[in-house]
């Protein structure tokens, strides 16, 4: 049997970020942010809320997750869709399964 010996470092990153936003409470008061807009203290962003409305998504709280940022749950199936398809790369590359 052989061993995987190397797993694409996106697959990791795109697998652990999905992972990550489960475990965001989106109904926090105060969180860390990543956004380089809101940490100059500019408080609109195109993109805020877009964490939030991925977490409502994945948890079936579809009207939560529109409301929250329209394009969430469309991140969710494009970043699981480029997951699957890494994955069956790698299948397919290595002949596994």
């Amino acid at each position: 049997m052989e061993k995987i010996t190397h797993i694409p470092f996106e697959l990791v990153f795109w697998t652990l970020a999905l992972l990550a936003i489960l475990t965001i409470s989106p109904d926090g008061v105060g969180h860390f942010t990543l956004c380089p807009l809101d940490n100059l203290g500019i408080h609109w962003c195109p993109g805020c809320g877009l964490g939030r409305s991925m977490k409502y998504f994945m948890t079936g709280e579809w009207k939560a997750s529109f409301a929250t940022h329209p394009l969430g749950g469309f991140a969710v199936i494009i970043i699981t869709y480029r997951v699957i398809g890494l994955i069956k790369h790698i299948k397919t590359i290595r002949k596994y399964g």
